[in-house]
């Protein structure tokens, strides 16, 4: 008995002996230890949790900076389309002033109603009768020793006799050449070769001035091909 008394004790006492002061550094190294390691783990684990809200920042950002690049330029451009929209509308408006009142008319039709403004012995007629006479037609059909024209011609003339008539032919450069021929002939016949040519010897080469255009138009609605 006295023996296991003596043991227990000694364990006892084994037990409640304080520790070294190398297992107690020890010790605690390894808990400081522990704790730096958890502080590096918890540490990273925050760093890679923010990286990505760090990314979404940024993008956002430069999403925002695009989105004020856009509207500065649509700001910008939108004063210079609202200055150039009436310079459009000027230049349509001075296309309609300037466009030629005689242009839905044919050449022709305009060389008429000028030779006749010009050189018709009556400007009061209700119409312009317009006659195509080609060349080889005689000056007078009634009359066997006539002459003939040398050249296409036109006669114009009005509804009456009074009216007068013109024939000419156009040289195409603002100018005609007039024979001096009636529109009725009236006389002995045959009047001879000689006559006949002597009117043609009297054709005259007449520069046509281009009128008023509004008078040139009232004619031309007059015209009628014969």
């Amino acid at each position: 008995m006295l023996l296991l008394l003596t043991a227990c004790q000694s364990d006892q006492t084994e037990a409640a002996k304080p520790e070294a002061p190398e297992e107690k550094a020890a010790s605690e190294s390894v808990k400081e230890t522990n704790a730096a390691e958890e502080d590096r783990v918890k540490e990273e684990g925050e760093s890679e949790a923010e990286e990505p809200a760090v990314e979404i920042k940024k993008e956002e950002a430069s999403s925002s900076t695009e989105q004020e690049k856009e509207t500065k330029t649509e700001e910008v451009s939108s004063p210079a389309e609202q200055e150039e929209e009436p310079k459009t509308e000027d230049a349509g408006s001075t296309a309609v002033n300037d466009e030629d009142p005689l242009a839905g008319y044919s050449s022709n039709e305009i060389e008429y109603a000028r030779v006749w403004l010009q050189l018709g012995p009556n400007q009061e007629i209700d119409e312009l009768n317009v006659r195509l006479i080609p060349a080889g037609t005689a000056l007078n059909p009634d009359d066997d020793t006539s002459a003939v024209y040398p050249e296409d011609v036109i006669q114009l003339a009005g509804s009456r006799l009074v009216d007068g008539s013109i024939t000419y032919s156009g040289n195409g450069d603002g100018t005609v050449n007039v024979y001096n021929v009636p529109l009725r002939w009236d006389g002995q016949y045959p009047a001879g070769k000689e006559f006949y040519e002597d009117l043609l010897k009297q054709t005259k080469k007449v520069s046509i001035d281009t009128g008023n255009d509004e008078e040139v138009i009232k004619l031309i609605k007059k015209i009628k091909l014969g």
